[in-house]
């Protein structure tokens, strides 16, 4: 099988010749960029071309030698402009925090402040912050923070895909669909939950979704109308050369649901299966959804609107053993995920530990298909190259 038809074989939950490997073509799937740098060296590879893609997260772009090397059978079509609206159609040369080259969006240029923390300001309004020594970025600005009224709501920009980022999609499908056998797992974005926590701030909009009931579900109308003219428009451009496109709401914490099985059901499920069957109404795509923590409760609810995959399979919170997931949703779910705990395992067991703990997720997840083997979510700084070596070559290996 080429890599394309291997992920398409396990996607309708057939046997595939071997297990589906996914390393980094995902923003939930990846890995930070100095991480990525060490294990390039570590194995001795060149470190000229490292593309650091997701800067709000500093996630790395794999190279193809890379993919080769861990057994991948994924790239990622990217937005446009994926992190705080810094486009990748140009990059620029710069240098991580160790000292180690990268290349990064042309627009981007933080300021460094005088606590060594870092800004991310546009149009004068500082959107994100990087505390002195910090892994990532943390989003600060809400422009939704003080809407009171339905008008509020209506003047706020949802956005649309425009022209430059069309002939992206068009150009970026077309070249990595004749470029490479490999599945091509599309970006969208598409969140509910996420969109309202980061437009009106955390605490605000959860505290809307039962305090403020009207003007939460005018705001959640406005932007599933958004998401459903951006849909068009992106499945029009990239057409059927995509495999999987993906959405996201993280609907868990490590412990439990964010909010009840009840309020997901009212506000949420309707409107995620809007978007769910507009795109299997108008494409032969896949639907992954990335949706962190404890979200037992409602995998029953996503299989029944229509989603196909699931991500990144957080196995070290409640009811989320890959045993108890497999027998209960394993034919109605792919698994795209949950073959490594990043919190626990990765930094922390030893390399054998490492080793025991991949295989034993394998040997649950992956017997009759359904499933494609990546961490539980993205790769942290501090993780040596050694025990990401050991996490992959062993996926290879029970492959």
């Amino acid at each position: 099988m080429t890599h394309r038809e291997r992920v398409l074989c396990t996607l309708d939950h057939q046997q595939p010749d071997k297990m589906a490997i996914d390393f980094g073509a995902m923003r939930s799937t990846g890995i930070n960029v100095i991480a990525y740098n060490r294990l390039r060296a570590h194995l001795g590879l060149p470190l000229s071309g490292t593309k650091l893609y997701d800067v709000f997260q500093q996630l790395a772009e794999p190279e193809p030698d890379i993919l080769e090397r861990f057994g991948a059978d994924v790239v990622q079509l990217h937005r446009h402009s994926p992190s705080f609206g810094f486009s990748l159609d140009a990059w620029r040369p710069d240098t991580l925090s160790d000292g180690s080259p990268c290349l990064v969006p042309a627009g981007f240029h933080p300021v460094r402040n005088a606590d060594g923390s870092l800004e991310v300001v546009v149009n004068g309004t500082v959107i994100a912050r990087r505390p002195a020594g910090g892994y990532w970025y943390d989003s600060v600005y809400h422009p939704l923070a003080d809407a009171q009224t339905l008008s509020d709501i209506d003047r706020h920009d949802f956005g649309v895909i425009g022209a430059e980022e069309q002939a992206y999609l068009r150009r970026e499908s077309l070249r990595l669909y004749d470029d490479t056998d490999r599945a091509i797992l599309g970006e969208f974005g598409g969140n509910l939950l996420e969109c309202g926590q980061s437009d009106f701030g955390y605490g605000r909009f959860m505290e809307m979704l039962v305090t403020e009931r009207e003007l939460a579900e005018y705001y959640l109308d406005k932007l599933l109308e958004s998401h459903l003219r951006n849909l068009q428009i992106y499945l029009e451009c990239v057409q059927n050369r995509i495999q999987v496109i993906q959405l996201g709401d993280d609907l868990g914490t490590q412990e439990a649901l964010q909010l009840s099985p009840k309020l997901y059901r009212e506000l949420l499920k309707p409107r995620q299966e809007k978007m769910f069957h507009y795109i299997h109404e108008h494409s032969t795509i896949k639907v992954f959804l990335h949706s962190c923590g404890a979200i037992y409760d409602i995998l029953g609810d996503l299989a029944e609107i229509g989603l196909d995959i699931i991500n990144p399979v957080q196995i070290s919170s409640p009811n989320m053993s890959p045993a108890k997931l497999k027998k209960e949703f394993g034919k109605k779910l792919v698994f795209w995920g949950g073959g490594c705990d990043t919190q626990h395992i990765l930094p922390r067991a030893s390399l054998e530990e490492i080793r025991k703990h991949v295989e034993e997720n394998i040997a649950a997840f992956a017997p009759g298909g359904g499933y494609v083997f990546t961490q539980v979510h993205n790769i942290q700084q501090e993780i040596e190259p050694k025990r990401i070596i050991a996490l992959y070559e062993t996926a290879v290996r029970c492959r």
